[in-house]
């Protein structure tokens, strides 16, 4: 079954060689998103793109210090996601931040009693708990 809700994507865009403190930004950035208890984080790594300095960056180039484009993605509850933007203003040098107002659509199977298993995202995302057989939310 399909159960519905408005939500928030962020979407960051940060170079793949972006430190914070040693580590990769991206990491943190999900470990900060983690331990905030948003719905979950989806890093995406690019093939290629450019950014503010205009200059291409790809991987079918040969050699060192190429720096592709990473995403980090995340769908929650407006007013989780816009608790979280101060911890990028921390973490983040140079990058992109986007924020959209989405439709949530998460599938789910759905148990023989007509329940729906429990789930982070059901929690978060304040979706149904209950529906019926037929696919309809009770």
């Amino acid at each position: 079954m399909r159960v519905d809700c408005p939500a928030l994507r962020l979407t960051i865009l940060v170079g793949e060689t972006d430190q914070w403190h040693g580590r990769p930004v991206h990491v943190q950035i999900v470990h900060r998103a983690r331990e905030a208890g948003l719905a979950g984080a989806s890093v995406l790594r690019g093939v290629g793109g450019y950014g503010a300095s205009s200059h291409i960056h790809s991987g079918h180039l040969l050699g060192r210090g190429i720096e592709l484009p990473i995403a980090i993605v995340i769908v929650d509850r407006e007013d989780a996601i816009r608790a979280f933007l101060p911890q990028l203003d921390q973490l983040m040098g140079d990058g992109l931040v986007i924020l959209d107002d989405v439709q949530a659509h998460r599938h789910v199977r759905v148990d023989p009693d007509g329940l729906l298993p429990q789930h982070r995202l059901s929690d978060r995302l304040h979706w149904p708990r209950r529906a019926s057989r037929n696919g309809e939310s009770r």
